[in-house]
């Protein structure tokens, strides 16, 4: 039996490797504490699992779903975006929702990407955004994101020969995994960039919601002329803790949307109708709910920051996202030092070269613990070292 190239060239899922680290270490009798996956510890808000169980005992919504996710749901996702960002779209031809953004960020690179293509991803970055080209037949072609540049691609220095081969172009912000944010004025270098080189550009935007300071994430396609060459991926995952529910939904350029939903309608199906009746649920009830998670990331985000001062970490303070990216001391390299805080002290952090070649030289460490277990670790990290 032999395996189709593509696989063999595919790396060991990153989450999925640190998930058997996991079970390894608590079936040896350690208490693991697991500071290296984005998965929110608290329940999704009550009024979106009401309207799911409702939904659930009617008949009607145990059918196949629509490919294209219920007109209610897509109006939803309209009426968000305009509230939110003040963007107008049409549902029926500009809004698809997903099984979570994942799956339509892995299925974007099969409707635009032929063998031998390039794609132009950040590094470090969300480690889909490399399957996915992979899987498709393209070549990744890292953007390197760096401390110096606030960990935002310096588009100057992509050749232009890689340019012109490029067909698409992914981007992050709030970022995943270095917490960075981007401007405006950033994403107008984008869209001038794709229209120079006919590249479309998907922005996933996940962690929009998820912001601290006063800090306003705006939508990539906020910027005159973005809808022409790109798309952007939201997803109700960390918003509303509802990352095992799986919805997310694409947003943007018309010809984008249809060519990820003809790869959609071929290789899989539509949400759970009442999914997305929560969906609904989440887009138009009270955002108090949000707040509120906002306000205990924060909280968090602030004990972390406390006990990396006190370690003499480097870090960059962050605006947005559940994760702190933090430089690993001088001895150690991001497995190494991945290893020892595992091995030494029984906690899980991400560590950054697998997010890329960029991102050796730090980790990652997750907000997404009860905060007893947040200070937990984080004692036990400092006496490790």
């Amino acid at each position: 039996m032999k395996q189709a190239q593509r696989i063999k060239n595919l790396p060991p899922y990153l989450f999925a490797e640190i998930d058997k680290k996991i079970a390894q270490k608590r079936a040896e009798g350690v208490d693991v504490i697991s500071l290296g996956i984005g998965d929110p510890v608290e329940p999704t808000p009550s009024h979106i699992i009401d309207m799911l169980c409702e939904q659930a005992r009617n008949p009607e919504n145990h059918r196949y779903p629509s490919y294209f996710g219920m007109p209610g749901f897509r109006e939803a996702i309209a009426n968000f975006c305009k509230n939110r960002f003040n963007l107008n779209f049409e549902a029926d031809s500009e809004i698809l929702p997903l099984i979570g953004s994942k799956e339509g960020i892995a299925h974007i690179f099969l409707a635009f990407i032929d063998p031998g293509d390039i794609a132009l991803i950040p590094d470090p970055g969300y480690p889909v955004y490399k399957v996915g080209t992979i899987l498709a037949g393209g070549k990744p072609y890292y953007m390197p994101l760096l401390s110096k540049n606030n960990y935002l691609p310096d588009l100057t220095k992509i050749n232009k020969e890689v340019a012109r081969r490029a067909k698409i172009m992914f981007i992050n912000y709030p970022n995943n995994p270095t917490s960075a944010t981007a401007s405006l004025e950033f994403f107008e270098e984008v869209v001038a960039f794709a229209k120079k080189y006919d590249i479309l550009v998907c922005h996933d935007n996940a962690y929009s919601e998820i912001a601290y300071d006063g800090y306003v994430p705006s939508s990539f396609l906020e910027v005159p002329g973005a809808k022409n060459v790109g798309i952007e991926f939201q997803s109700l995952s960390k918003t509303y803790n509802m990352t095992g529910w799986r919805i997310g939904f694409a947003i943007g350029n018309k010809m984008g949307i249809e060519a990820l939903g003809r790869v959609k309608t071929n290789v899989d199906s539509g949400i759970f109708n009442a999914i997305q009746y929560a969906g609904i649920a989440a887009l138009e009830g009270s955002q108090d709910c949000v707040k509120q998670i906002c306000s205990l990331y924060a909280k968090r985000r602030n004990m972390v920051v406390e006990a990396l001062r006190k370690m003499n970490l480097g870090f960059t303070v962050p605006k947005a996202t559940i994760y702190v990216w933090v430089r690993v001391p001088d001895k150690y390299t991001s497995a190494s030092f991945a290893t020892h805080i595992l091995e030494s002290a029984g906690v899980v952090i991400s560590p950054g070269n697998a997010y890329g070649p960029s991102g050796e030289g730090y980790v990652r460490i997750s907000l997404s613990v009860k905060d007893d277990r947040l200070i937990e670790a984080l004692k036990r990290i400092e006496n490790s070292l």
